[in-house]
This record gives C-alpha cells, sequence and structure tokens, in this order.
C-alpha cells in the first residue's frame, strides 16, 4: 500500500511539473465581461508566473495523467512484492 501511495504521489509531482514546462503560451483578456483566450503553438516562457485558464486546465491534465502512471506502477510494484 505504501508503493502505491509514494508512486502515485511522485507521479503527480512528475506530471504537474511536466504540465507546467509544457504549458502552452496564451494571453487572456477581459474586456466588458467577455473573456477571450487565445493560445500559441510554443511553449510558455519559464519566467512567466501567470496561468491562464486553459494552462491551469493542461497542468491539470498532465498532474492526473502522471498520478494515474504513478498509480499503476505501485500496483505493478506491490503485486511483484506479494
Amino acid at each position: 500500500m505504501k508503493s502505491k501511495v509514494l508512486f502515485l504521489l511522485i507521479g503527480l509531482a512528475v506530471g504537474g511539473l511536466a504540465g507546467w514546462l509544457t504549458r502552452p503560451q496564451a494571453a487572456e483578456v477581459s474586456f466588458l465581461g467577455l473573456k477571450v483566450e487565445v493560445q500559441g503553438d510554443q511553449a510558455a516562457a519559464p519566467g512567466d508566473k501567470t496561468l491562464t485558464t486553459g494552462q491551469a486546465q493542461h497542468v491539470g491534465v498532465c498532474a492526473l495523467i502522471g498520478a494515474l502512471l504513478g498509480f499503476g506502477v505501485g500496483f505493478m510494484a506491490d503485486r511483484r512484492r506479494g
């Protein structure tokens, strides 16, 4: 059980970091209650600390995928031990 949780947390952290580093370049403009977001093809600059809604979703999906992969690795490690 401990290895499942450990690999889940490692996968979550690695997935979140990968999502942060590969988040798309985006600009968000709000005008008269209308929010418009434009995304580019390239990754955002590492110095850019702001997150748009689309970028946050990208990081969240990558973290979720990493967590699922980590849980799967932990599950396989538990089965080999048991």
